[in-house]
């Protein structure tokens, strides 16, 4: 028996709508659509979630209910992130969606986040069996998680997505050096709990997930002349280019970012920011590599919401 499923992610920069079709042992993508929404865009520093991204995103909610409609989805689950759970009229807005497209959404904590992260990253790959660092930013929170195989040994999610970062430190552009070090600073005090983590179970990997990574993939992959991998859930990022894309970004202004092969308008403001989160990860770790994985929240609220049959079936393959 057919049953389609909808998921819908509520990042603080993208929204997200993925549905499959689960047909006995088969696992079926009908529909992938990202929106631009940026619901934290003049308000997550402020706690609350502005007006115009308050209609944005009720207009994007409404737009996914034409298309699951359309799709005659049966099960949809949604889930809300750092904005929404941080904003005090986070709520407000969850019950205007359920008022107006009759969508329910869960605002899930951050710890429950970085447990579906490592659940997508699962699905699109075998984990080592030795621990690795798994890195995924968002616009309002970052989530870090270290695991093997199938264990978690320690998760946390840190309210300082790129978002939050952009607002605080990057007012001017190309980023000013002191800002960039008080950042350093800044990010040295709050993810103190990540690094003795870090030192407690010696991650020999980093697995990033998120727009930022996919992003550098696109700039290294173009700087080398390489072939797409759009397909592929996973890609190894050898870490001395990204030092050198880091170390670019730094010097240029948003115009100029633009200018870099690769680069989407989508993560050009905060992918500065972005990068001096991995580029003090990376010091604290040193990989010869970032696996950039394309697969984090919302393929692991998918892959959770499943049978333990249908997991067992699946195994680690991912819908096609």
């Amino acid at each position: 028996m057919k049953e389609r499923i909808a998921v819908i992610d509520l990042g603080t920069n993208t929204f997200h709508l993925f549905i499959v079709e689960l047909d006995g042992t088969e696992l079926t993508t009908l529909y992938k659509e990202k929106i631009a929404v940026k619901i934290g865009k003049n308000g997550i520093s402020k706690g609350k979630i502005a007006a115009d991204a308050f209609k944005r995103a009720i207009h994007t909610l409404r737009i996914f209910r034409t298309v699951i409609d359309l799709f005659e989805v049966t099960n949809v689950r949604g889930v809300a992130t750092s904005a929404i759970r941080n904003a005090k009229n986070g709520q407000e807005l969850i019950d205007e969606i359920k008022n107006k497209t009759d969508i329910e959404i869960d605002v899930i904590s951050g710890n429950k986040e970085a447990e579906l992260i490592f659940e997508g990253v699962k699905v699109a790959m075998e984990m080592p069996d030795s621990p690795q660092l798994v890195m995924d930013i968002g616009g309002g929170s970052v989530e870090f998680i270290i695991g093997e195989g199938n264990t978690i040994h320690w998760r946390h999610s840190f309210e300082i997505g790129a978002q939050r970062l952009l607002d605080k430190f990057h007012q001017a552009d190309p980023i000013p050096e002191e800002n960039v070090e008080s950042l350093f600073d800044f990010l040295k005090m709050e993810l103190n709990p990540l690094v003795e983590a870090i030192q407690e179970f010696n991650p020999t990997g980093l697995i990033g997930c998120s727009g930022t990574f996919d992003t550098l993939k696109e700039i290294y992959l173009k700087r080398e002349r390489l072939a797409s991998t759009a397909e592929s859930k996973i890609f190894d990022l050898p870490a001395v280019h990204y030092e050198q894309i880091h170390q670019e970004l730094m010097l240029k202004n948003r115009e100029q970012r633009l200018q870099i092969p690769g680069m989407v308008t989508l993560r050009v403001d905060m992918i500065v920011v972005a990068s001096c989160l991995i580029h003090f990860v990376l010091g604290k770790i040193r990989p010869q590599s970032i696996t950039a994985c394309s697969y984090a929240l919302k393929e692991g609220l998918l892959f959770s919401s499943l049978s333990p049959e249908m997991k067992a079936i699946n195994g680690q393959e991912s819908p096609e």
